[in-house]
């Protein structure tokens, strides 16, 4: 039997993601006080936990384009209660306000393309050569929302591109600890852990002017199995060199367009009889 890769919890795990600092308690492996003044006086930057965490989603939403490349492990719970491992490697582009791209290579070889122009979102799978648009104006914000709750397309990570995230964050995190001050990859990083209803998340905030993301954990406390969800972050770049085209779409000779899963009851309702539909299981 093939093990089963897309649950679909996770069509919507970055709906749940991170989330906001309602409570705050005390560091669960604190440093030493003389560590701790010596770290201050070294880094004029928050110690808190939860002014460590806003200042990063606030560097990100503020931030007007960024690149930056992820490696992503999940487990997939099966029917006998196994968890398998699966993972993708994703590229993704944000030029604010308008623009968005992410190419996705899942361990298997698939590979998929999601774009955003300001105007329609198209997701776009090579192998079949096939692809499903959608309109949506109003900017990524929107368009990235629309994606996940409209359309119930999987898009791992997602606030983590858009300007609400300070808002969810504020919003979602029941608890917040300082866990401790490590590296990653040789990058001095804030070990933050926080809860939200639904799941226990870590992340690693990059010490410095650029509190960046390096790793992220998501436990999903009330699933069976208790799966995790696992970024790791790598080549953040502010300054790239960006065209308008790569976020406009154009089918390559013999491309087929076909539905979203979620438009097939309104194409219905019409009279449309769509060639194939697609899922939130990219």
């Amino acid at each position: 039997m093939k093990p089963i890769r897309y649950p679909g919890l996770f069509a919507v795990l970055c709906v749940a993601l991170l989330a906001g600092c309602a409570e705050e308690r005390a560091a669960t492996r604190p440093e030493p006080a003389a560590a701790q003044t010596s770290a201050r006086q070294a880094v004029a930057e928050p110690t808190e936990p939860k002014a460590i965490l806003m200042r990063m989603a606030e560097f990100l939403a503020n931030a007007p384009r960024f690149s930056v490349n992820l490696r992503d492990n999940y487990d997939a719970v099966q029917a006998s209660g196994q968890k398998i491992e699966f993972g993708e490697r994703r590229k993704i582009i944000v030029s604010r306000p308008n623009g968005l791209r992410v190419e996705s290579e899942h361990s298997d070889g698939d590979k998929h393309l999601v774009l955003y122009d300001g105007k329609d979102i198209t997701v776009f799978t090579p192998s079949q050569n096939v692809y499903a648009q959608a309109a949506k104006p109003g900017g990524i914000d929107e368009a990235v929302m629309y994606f996940l709750r409209d359309l119930h397309m999987r898009l791992p990570l997602a606030m983590l591109l858009t300007s609400r995230l300070p808002a969810e964050l504020e919003r979602r995190t029941q608890a917040l600890d300082y866990v401790e001050r490590t590296t990653i990859d040789g990058t001095p990083a804030h070990h933050l852990a926080g809860r939200t209803e639904t799941v226990d998340y870590q992340v690693w905030i990059s010490e410095g002017a650029q509190p960046l993301p390096l790793r992220i954990v998501l436990t999903y406390k009330n699933a069976e199995g208790l799966p995790q969800f696992r970024a790791q972050f790598a080549d953040w770049n502010f300054s790239p060199e960006i065209q308008d085209a790569q976020f406009v779409f154009t089918p390559p000779e013999g491309a087929q367009k076909i539905a979203f899963l979620a438009q097939l009851p309104q194409l219905s309702l019409r009279g449309t009889t769509p060639s194939e539909p697609t899922g939130g299981q990219q």
